[in-house]
């Protein structure tokens, strides 16, 4: 293997696939990076057996001598980093199969582990292929990650579920005390019946970190076990989680008779400056809602105290009910819009917490004894 590439062009790919590879592996081999280099096309691969991330760019000048080898991740990323902008990288393997890299007056020599020693993702069976941009893609996940389970013994909650439905994707996390659910078209995805597939949080995680907030196009891969997202430049791969997502929908309130209708932004700070005196460990807040008005009430075990007034849109009967406030702090930035709505049962029923109208995206918070 031997070429040259400019450190800037290297960077940003290398970044990418290097965020996958953890500090501590299982495998030597984990800890590096796959470089495979074929004309001026040259491709980086990491992985950690569960998400794997295969970033592509093109050379400026076709390679001198083809190849491909494993080099350590984060320290090709660190001298990447330390070489100043707009440095010439030579690349070269010598006779002792290390790695030699010149740039200027910098020379730095690699350790590598053979190829066939690096794990290679099988190919996905797809039970699903379709085209969607990457800024649906980076809505769904904005709009619901954030109610993922962490470590949760419900392993099918640690991760996000991508339902197809016809014209339709969907997606929906739930940790147990809340829900998100966010639905947004997808009119390449043609599906008789829907399709369910649990993402782990991981995979999650990369994959907002990987798209851009732009209308470029991705294919997507759902298979039995994996889900696989292309785009010219990447090709993202993660497992998916073994198991059965619960009937959200069960979860969902149906008759929310007692609605209220608040400025977002003026709801979202004051639970903001409740939450300040609230429990460290529980993190409740009291509404008391009355024709009008919005009390919220936060204290501790210190014997401190916030109290927040709200004028509101609601003519329901008075109430009292308590909820934890970052629940609601989270709802409330995932919705945009300047209206918020909020629909109750009764004191002992999930809120329900959406736009005003034409949402993408709905929110249930369980409520808690305070």
């Amino acid at each position: 293997m031997k070429f040259s590439v400019n450190r800037d062009a290297l960077l940003k790919p290398l970044l990418l696939v290097a965020g996958v590879v953890e500090k501590r592996q299982t495998s030597p081999v984990l800890a590096n990076v796959l470089m495979q280099l074929q004309g001026q096309k040259l491709s980086l691969t990491g992985t950690d057996l569960e998400v794997e991330v295969v970033s592509r760019l093109v050379l400026d000048n076709p390679a001198e001598v083809e190849g491909d080898l494993t080099v350590p991740a984060r320290k090709l990323l660190d001298i990447c980093k330390s070489l100043p902008e707009g440095a010439n990288l030579k690349f070269e393997r010598d006779a002792a199969e290390r790695l030699i890299l010149r740039s200027g007056r910098s020379r730095f020599t690699l350790s590598t582990l053979p190829v066939d020693d690096f794990p290679n993702q099988e190919e996905t069976s797809a039970q699903s292929r379709f085209s969607i941009s990457q800024r649906e893609i980076r809505r769904l996940i904005e709009a619901t990650s954030f109610a993922m389970a962490q470590q949760d013994v419900r392993y099918y909650l640690n991760g996000l579920l991508l339902e197809c439905r016809p014209q339709q994707l969907r997606a929906v996390a739930a940790d147990g005390h809340r829900l998100a659910m966010c639905d947004r078209p997808a009119p390449g995805l043609s599906v008789d019946s829907s399709i369910q597939a649990i993402v782990p949080r991981k995979g999650v995680l990369e994959l907002a970190r990987l798209l851009e907030d732009n209308d470029a196009s991705v294919e997507v891969v759902l298979g039995s076990n994996h889900i696989r997202v292309i785009s010219e430049q990447l090709t993202f791969t993660s497992k998916l989680v073994d198991g059965k997502f619960p009937d959200y929908e069960q979860v969902i309130p149906r008759a929310t008779n007692n609605e209220m209708y608040a400025d977002r932004s003026l709801l979202r700070q004051a639970f903001s400056r409740a939450a300040i005196l609230s429990n460290e460990k529980y993190r409740g807040v009291l509404l008391r809602l009355s024709e009008g008005s919005l009390h919220i009430v936060a204290n501790n075990p210190e014997q401190e105290e916030a109290e927040e007034r709200v004028m509101v849109d609601y003519l329901g009967e008075p109430m009292e009910i308590g909820f934890n406030v970052s629940y609601l702090l989270d709802a409330t930035g995932a919705i945009h819009s300047d209206l918020i709505r909020i629909g109750l049962a009764d004191a002992n029923s999930s809120a329900l917490l959406q736009q005003s109208e034409n949402g993408d995206s709905i929110y249930v918070v369980m409520p808690m004894r305070l």
